[in-house]
């Protein structure tokens, strides 16, 4: 496979925290191909480097050493502002903890991003994208008067509203009883599905794993196990 035909590229990527002797390898020479459209599961015990691989993947994180191309950009050679700027429109992020702002309500969540971006029709598309996800009657509702699988709704609505090629989900369910979890799991494959992006969730969720093309375990900041569902 051709890196042009890849969302994600990485080859003998590398993280360490610290100087010296007080230097500590999180990521040990990662080589991943992510084909585009591909929904991947990322596993492993705490402390196997998937949170730090995402922050990687997501340029949230610089890695310290090898080669990275992320939805045709060249991740590797970038300073942080410019990943900022190719995260822009490109990459959707959903968290655990939801990371709404309780100052906005539901549509301004969604809709500000966008806007801060240059979007001009920025509303008109968080709007779209929250009636989607099932929020239509919530649009100016704030974060505490949601519901953890409402708040949830607002931030898959967040990641997927701009379009991004790309979309990464940390632990989603992870706040969420079992029941709305998988209500959340359902959306979140059912809004990819319909926009064609690259998927990427980190899980502990057997269940969740198995909706996915591919499961990646990660082990002591390498590769265990890559294996198609």
């Amino acid at each position: 496979m051709t890196t042009s035909q890849a969302a994600i590229s990485a080859r003998n990527l590398t993280l360490s925290l610290g100087t010296g002797e007080a230097t500590v390898a999180i990521l040990r020479g990662i080589d991943l191909t992510v084909r585009d459209g591909e929904t991947v599961a990322l596993l492993g015990p705490s402390g196997s480097g998937k949170s730090s691989l995402m922050a990687v993947l997501t340029g949230l994180e610089r890695a310290s050493g090898g080669s990275l191309e992320v939805a045709g950009q060249d991740f590797a050679a970038l300073g942080e502002d410019a990943l900022a700027h190719a995260r822009r429109g490109r990459i959707g992020i959903v968290l655990q903890a939801f990371h709404l702002l309780p100052t906005m309500t539901a549509l301004e969540n969604v809709a500000i991003p966008m806007e801060l971006s240059g979007e001009s029709d920025a509303r008109t598309r968080a709007q779209a994208e929250l009636e989607a996800v099932g929020l239509g009657h919530r649009l100016h509702h704030y974060p505490q008067q949601l519901s953890g699988g409402e708040q949830q709704r607002v931030a898959i609505a967040r990641a997927i509203a701009p379009r991004p090629l790309l979309i990464f989900a940390d632990e989603p369910t992870g706040n969420l009883d079992a029941a709305t979890g998988h209500e959340i799991v359902d959306l979140l494959f059912a809004r990819r599905a319909e926009t064609g992006a690259t998927l990427l969730v980190i899980t502990h969720d057997p269940e969740l794993a198995e909706h996915c093309d591919r499961v990646i375990t990660l082990a002591d900041g390498q590769i265990a196990s890559d294996t198609a569902t």
